[in-house]
């Protein structure tokens, strides 16, 4: 079942998302040469607990961390350790929190310092992926929709989509119907309507799309040692477009920029 929030339901997911959001992007400034990502685990489990909330993936079917932190081959589902950070490293960081019931989410990959020009093309390119997914949210759309916006535009660029790993609806539980895969033909699975809440984040390697999971039973890595990257916002169906409940007021003027075409239909926030 696809739940449709109310407003009042909406409003308290807009604030967990945009707690999410604002402690994603001090998380971004840590990850710098020499920092470890236990030490940006730490600060992110301290001001989720600060602002009154919970972490959304520390315990979550066991997994011992507040953010996944995901770096270079790694895909998804990196545990924090005492590793440091290296000039020309790429970090994926993703986390989520619980607020008043309701679940954030919402994941960004950055770059270490300088990095390759390769490893900045694949950053660019995920991220506006995401936003062409995005754009295809509206009611009456279908969920595959999305998925087909993704993969034309990575695929169009050289790289290609994870296919074992999918968005997901969220609300009063961390992973809701429908799923979000990130690639495929569009016209599928259930239609869009007003008040759906869906995390949507493709997960894009610069090699071929085969993953494998390592013995720690989380830790997801491209097969052939190539670079990945991993973005995800968090929307909400409105009833023109979508809001994206992620997205933070300072960043909302890159919206065009990312879409990357004349003429493109800016989602809309309430």
């Amino acid at each position: 079942m696809i739940v449709c929030r109310s407003r009042a339901e909406i409003e308290k997911l807009r604030r967990v998302n945009q707690l999410v959001a604002q402690v994603l992007a001090e998380l971004r400034q840590m990850a710098v040469p020499g920092a470890t990502t236990a030490e940006i685990d730490r600060v992110a489990e301290e001001r989720v607990r600060a602002a009154g909330a919970e972490p959304a993936f520390k315990g979550y079917h066991g997994y011992p961390a507040t953010v996944c932190v995901s770096a270079n081959e790694q895909v998804v589902h990196g545990i924090p350790s005492k590793r440091q950070l290296v000039e020309g490293d790429i970090l994926s960081i993703d986390m989520g929190a619980k607020l008043d019931g309701f679940f954030g989410d919402c994941a960004v990959t950055v770059p270490i310092g300088r990095v390759s020009p390769e490893a900045r093309a694949l950053l660019g390119v995920t991220e506006a992926a995401l936003f062409h997914g995005i754009e295809a949210v509206r009611p009456g759309a279908r969920v595959s929709d999305i998925g087909a916006a993704v993969q034309q535009h990575v695929e169009s660029h050289g790289f290609s989509v994870v296919r074992e790993f999918v968005g997901h609806g969220i609300g009063t539980a961390l992973h809701e119907e429908p799923q979000i895969a990130n690639y495929g033909p569009g016209g599928r699975g259930p239609r869009l309507a007003e008040g759906m809440v869906l995390a949507i984040e493709p997960m894009v390697n610069a090699g071929k799309p085969a993953v494998k999971v390592l013995s720690d039973g989380w830790t997801a890595v491209t097969r052939d040692g190539s670079l990945s990257a991993h973005f995800e916002h968090t929307v909400v169906v409105t009833p023109d477009g979508c809001e994206i409940l992620t997205l933070l007021p300072a960043d909302a003027e890159r919206v065009p920029e990312l879409l990357g075409r004349a003429g493109s239909r800016t989602p809309s926030r309430v």
